[in-house]
């Protein structure tokens, strides 16, 4: 470890283990929480944190030996500061703010210790230095490349049996596909217009039966996923139902490099539990936007975030169990597991995932360069959730 992280290093731990000792709540921000999550920056840097405000006279006497400046205060903060070795170090609190219920201040565990600072995730949404900007999709984008990795090995294992275990034999499926394309699309449709002779890029197309029943319909559909057993289900279905579709095994971020998908698409497709697979939006809507032609519109439905991240449902019993910013990632079964025989889930890889809320959604695909057209919010139909959101449909056109 070079000198200037060991000395940070060493800085942090004695601040977290001062805090811990006057009970006082506290979370690193801007530079330090970055470097807390792994984000690599140009050091020396500036270690800065908010602390708890009714702690204001605790904090400032604890740290009374480092002869901090005198005490500065307003209408709406207090702050001090005084350097360590060498490292600026600042400390705040606002006023009448809890740091405790900042939705985006997370734990981090860093040699035995823990950290609480506030989610990088944080800084994404706000004018922030260009360089830092770049830092952290830098590191997103090579948590990206391994979460990637993992989740597809997960999806490439047992997911053929799974998918008949669902859907029946592909020759089954197809002719139920074939009785009624226009329904396996529902609720999003609407949006698609007129298929016949449209190329349509089903990003994430799983299993093919959407891309089948577009096929159906007259549009020129290429599905990208990176699951071979998601290709092999897909292209029997196609045969089976008399329809043409192309498919490209490949990771998402990756696909404006292949051969294939060297067009200008009117259509761009995703759907139903994707969105949580990608630990960084910026990358994916970039994406889309590089496949769609001028004028080409992008559809995008999934899960309500009230649905995934907020609400849990038993029967009439709705409760508030989760955090609907919280922007942490977390480790899940894979989508499939449910159709595995119970003999077979134990050895199934699992999946990182990072729920996103509609902000952070609409705002990424707008940063992209997409215009937001429609956002339909689409209602649960169980009798014991009406009332609740259950899905979204997100339209939006390249201009």
């Amino acid at each position: 470890m070079k000198k200037g992280k060991t000395n940070i290093h060493s800085l942090m731990h004695y601040i977290v283990a001062a805090f811990e000792e006057i009970d006082v709540s506290y979370s690193f921000i801007e530079s330090a929480a970055l470097w807390i999550q792994g984000v690599e920056l140009e050091e020396p840097f500036e270690v800065k944190l908010q602390f708890q405000w009714d702690g204001l006279d605790t904090v400032y006497q604890r740290f009374s030996e480092h002869q901090p400046s005198p005490l500065e205060q307003d209408i709406t903060r207090g702050s001090f500061h005084f350097d360590w070795n060498g490292i600026p170090v600042t400390m705040e609190c606002l006023f009448n703010i809890t740091v405790r219920t900042n939705p985006y201040r997370i734990k981090v565990v860093h040699d035995g210790a823990e950290f609480w600072c506030l989610s990088l995730y944080t800084y994404l949404y706000c004018e922030i230095p260009k360089e830092t900007e770049k830092a952290i999709h830098t590191y997103l984008l090579e948590k990206q490349q391994s979460v990637t990795t993992k989740n597809e090995e997960a999806w490439n294992q047992n997911q053929y049996m799974a998918l008949v275990n669902r859907y029946g034999e592909p020759e089954e499926l197809a002719v139920k596909i074939s009785r009624n394309p226009d329904w396996r699309l529902y609720p999003f449709r609407k949006y698609l217009g007129n298929l016949k002779k449209q190329k349509v890029a089903h990003l994430m197309g799983s299993n093919g039966i959407k891309a089948v029943a577009m096929s159906l319909l007259g549009a020129h559909v290429t599905v990208v996923d990176f699951s071979k057993e998601n290709e092999r289900y897909a292209l029997e279905l196609a045969k089976y139902a008399n329809a043409s579709i192309q498919y490209v095994v490949s990771d998402i971020l990756a696909v404006t490099m292949k051969e294939e998908m060297q067009q200008d698409f009117d259509v761009v497709l995703m759907e139903l539990g994707v969105l949580h697979y990608f630990l960084d939006l910026k990358p994916l809507f970039e994406t889309v936007a590089k496949l769609l032609r001028p004028g080409g519109k992008f559809v995008l439905h999934e899960f309500h975030p009230i649905s995934t991240k907020l609400i849990t449902s038993t029967g009439k019993k709705h409760k508030v169990t989760g955090n609907y910013f919280d922007p942490s990632i977390v480790e899940n079964q894979v989508a499939f597991s449910k159709h595995v025989e119970a003999d077979q889930k134990p050895a199934l890889t699992t999946v990182l995932q990072r729920k996103w809320t509609l902000g952070e959604v609409i705002t990424t695909a707008v940063r992209a360069g997409l215009t937001i057209e429609i956002l339909e919010e689409e209602p649960n139909h169980k009798s014991h959730d009406i009332g609740l959101p259950k899905t979204f449909t997100l339209v939006a056109v390249k201009r």
